[in-house]
This record gives structure tokens, sequence and C-alpha cells, in this order.
């Protein structure tokens, strides 16, 4: 394991659970699960924080049980998934005229085209959770994935804006708080799913990801490696149970336990002859319930869900032409039995079942790779690679400085030949290994402080973007 990458984890908050995985990527870049616990969720509804003190009792108790996992964890700060009605998008345009036209486009140029997009107009009562970049534009060049290193005097970007409603967003940040955590980033469902069932050709190849949750489910579309969608569907597995409480005259864990074992999204595939025997409340007779009625009600929720998939695809043009990737089912209501072949029969896409053993290690246990853990999954990866890009920002930053460094001692003349004359003198008394091994150390040490300065100025970046969020 690599002993150098940092533990990442992810809180999963949803309707009917609320998980938390921690892991840490290996030598070979694949993710080792370190911890793992999970609660019942009682203070969620549709994906929205309802009840805060009922939310914090089972973040802690996932957090306990991720603890009893691992006794050796130590967490402090989570990646946090947010979906719910509220979530709303929008595409924006945004440009920059450089002042230095003769360097080349660097991160900041990027940062700061990226940062004039949270000054977009939006209502008063939500807040930009999310800008993602889609597709650059450098002087008239156009669809450029990766700006970096060119030369041009404007640079633009078309962007993918998710948002959400400031109250739903303070009452998940206060659920985390009071739990005693601190929440590095929110970052959408979908996204997070997607991260953790897709691959790269995935990502070109043309996809949907629709992730099936309690209460809401959740679709990304991506296309040519852009993300070109997102939406949420108010409607998920509850809304299944609850149709089933309601319309066989249950209670809601008996039509949970029906939906899991016996439902079929697919009523033709259900058998005529067979029934289920519910047992009767205080004394009354048991109830029989046909496998076929079960089936019809879940059909019905899960259509109508299908047909919002449908809808939103049509919006943005996306046929199954398009589509070669197919729709990618995740979630805990992706295990229906016959869910593909209805997804299949409705929107005219194939489809297949994701699951988040895309990243991980071997050695993990078999319940992570199931479809409701791909979100917590997911949120990992994300930070990783927020990890990653920082990392690779340091680096870059450093070699320009060290650059800029080498060529100003240069220029000074004197002042660079009389430290070289000192140190040439000093080591004609010194071996070849000590000589290495001194200027091993002197290299390690500068960029240890270069480093160490440039982490403190990002934790104090992020902790004011925190600052202003809240």
């Amino acid at each position: 394991m690599n002993q150098e990458a940092p533990i990442i984890v992810g809180l999963d908050i949803g309707t009917t659970k609320i998980a938390a995985i921690a892991g840490r990527k290996n030598e070979y870049g694949k993710l080792e699960i370190l911890g793992f616990g999970k609660a019942p969720s009682f203070g969620v509804q549709h994906g929205m924080v309802l009840n805060i003190d009922q939310t914090i009792k089972a973040i802690r108790q996932a957090l306990e049980n991720c603890y009893a996992s691992n006794p050796n964890l130590e967490i402090n700060e989570v990646y946090v998934g947010i979906a719910g009605h509220h979530i709303k998008s929008l595409q924006t345009r945004g440009d920059i005229v450089r002042s230095d036209t003769d360097a080349e486009i660097s991160q900041k140029d990027i940062d700061q085209l990226i940062n004039d997009q949270y000054k977009t107009v939006i209502p008063a009562s939500d807040q930009i959770i999310d800008v993602i970049p889609q597709q650059y534009i450098v002087d008239s060049l156009q669809n450029i994935t990766y700006p970096i290193g060119m030369s041009g005097v404007k640079v633009g970007a078309n962007f993918h804006i998710i948002t959400g409603d400031k109250n739903a967003i303070r009452n998940i940040n206060r659920s985390v708080e009071k739990s005693g955590l601190k929440i590095h980033d929110l970052v959408l469902q979908p996204l997070a799913s997607a991260a953790a069932v897709m691959c790269d050709l995935d990502f070109e190849a043309g996809v949907a990801i629709v992730d099936i949750g309690g209460g809401t489910t959740d679709l990304a579309v991506f296309y040519e490696g852009i993300l070109k969608h997102t939406a949420v569907i108010p409607y998920g597995g509850e809304n299944i149970t609850n149709d089933i409480k309601n319309g066989l005259g249950v209670l809601k864990t008996q039509a949970e336990q029906m939906k899991v074992q016996f439902g079929y999204a697919l009523a033709d595939e259900a058998k005529n002859n067979a029934y289920i025997t519910i047992p009767g409340l205080r004394g009354q007779s048991p109830k029989e319930i046909s496998v076929k009625n079960l089936a019809h009600i879940i059909q019905a929720r899960m259509s109508e869900i299908l047909d919002f998939v449908v809808y939103h695809l049509k919006q943005i043009g996306m046929d199954s032409k398009m589509l070669n990737g197919g729709i990618i089912l995740t979630g805990g209501g992706s295990q229906l039995k016959h869910l593909i072949q209805l997804t299949e029969y409705t929107t005219g896409v194939s489809a297949r079942i994701g699951y988040p053993n895309e990243h991980l290690a071997s050695g993990h246990i078999d319940e992570l790779t199931k479809p409701m853990y791909a979100t917590c999954v997911g949120l990992i990866l994300k930070g990783y690679n927020d990890y990653e890009n920082d990392r690779r920002a340091l680096e870059e930053n450093y070699v320009k400085i060290n650059t800029s460094y080498i060529a100003k001692e240069k220029a000074s003349g004197k002042a660079a030949q009389a430290q070289d004359s000192w140190v040439e003198d000093e080591e004609e008394t010194m071996s070849v290994s000590e000589i290495q091994e001194r200027k091993a150390r002197e290299r390690n040490a500068s960029l240890k402080n270069f480093l160490d300065r440039m982490k403190t100025k990002i934790i104090d970046m992020f902790t004011e973007e925190e600052d202003a969020k809240l």
C-alpha cells in the first residue's frame, strides 16, 4: 500500500441509508478500502435533510461502525454527496483576455476563468455547488479539452453549473459539522457514482448514468468526454415501496421486503400462479399477495422514472445512436430483477448495471461491490482527483520557481560565481558520496519547504471558500 497517499473518506447521506467508506490508493492506482460503516437513515427525505438531530445520530452511527471495522482510523474530513429536488443546472459561457500574451496559458488562467463563473446570476435562494468546464476556446480554436501550455490572447469555455437551495446545503453542513466532521467538498451524487462505475472508454463513447436511490433518481449524461447534462428525478426506491404499501395494504417494512425478495421490474416475467403469504396483524388471518400484482405496481413506477430519463435525453438531443455506451444503471434501486430489459424497452438504448468495482483493489468485502455504494466509492475517487491535481500544480509551480531562481542566479554573475567557488572549495575536502548525499538533502529540504508553504496556502484558500459558502 502507498503509505504516502492520504486516506480519504466518502460520506453518502441518503434517504434510506448513510454510509461512510475510508480508502487510499495503492501503488497500482487502485483503491484500498480501509474502513466501512453504514446506518439506517431517518432524518432524510428525497435526498434532503429534514431532521438534523436524527441525521446527526445516523452519521455518528455510521462513523462508529466504520471505526469498528478499523480502530486505527482517524476521520476528520469527508467528501459528501448531495442530491434532492432542489438541485438544478444551467449552461454558461465565459471568457478572459490575457494580459501577458507571450506566456503560455497556465492553470492560473483556467482558475480565473472558473472562478468568474461563481459570479453568475442565479436566484437569491440558490447557491452554486460546482462549476464544470466542458470545452475550451482559445482565440479561434474551439473544442479544446486541455488548453494549458497553449498560446493565445483570449481564453473561453462552456460551463455546466450546478446549483442547490441554500437552506438544503446549510442543513447538510450543519449535520456533518455537528457530527464532529469537516466537509472538504460537496459533490453531486450522479457525478460521484459515474466516477465509480465508469472507465475512460465510457466517457468517450457516450453514456447516461441513472442512479436510482431511495428518495431520488439522479441522471448524468456524458458524451465525447464531456458532461452534457445532469438532472434529479423526484422518484426513487421509496416511492416504489410506498406504492406497494398502499396498493396491497401491507406494512412498509413488508412492502420493502417483498420488493427486494420477490419484486420484478417487468410484470411479464412474473409467474401467474406465484403468491406471497403475509402474516396477519393482531390475530387476523394471513394475506396472500400475487407476485404478478406486485410486479405490475413496481413496473408502473419504474416506467414513470424511465420516461423522465427519456424526456431529459430528448431535451439535449441525445438519441440511441449517440449513446454508444448505453445506459448504466446503478444505486440500490438498480438491483430489481429484469430492470435492464424494462430500461431497454422503454428507452430504446442498451443498458447494464454499474458496479463500483471498476477502481477497487482486490481484498475488499463483497458488499462494497453492490451498486448502492457507487456514490460513496466515487466520493473517495473525487477526493483523490483533487489531491492529485493539487500535487501536480505544486510540482509545476516548484519547477517554475526553481527555474526562475536559477536564471536570476546566473544573471547575478559574481555573486553566483562566489557561491559556486565557496561550494567547490568545500567539496574538495569531501568524498563523492558525501557530496551527492549533501546535494540530495538540499534538494529535498528545498522541495519540502516549498510544498509546505504551498500546502498552507491551499488550506487557507479552502478554508476561506468554506467560510464564504457558510
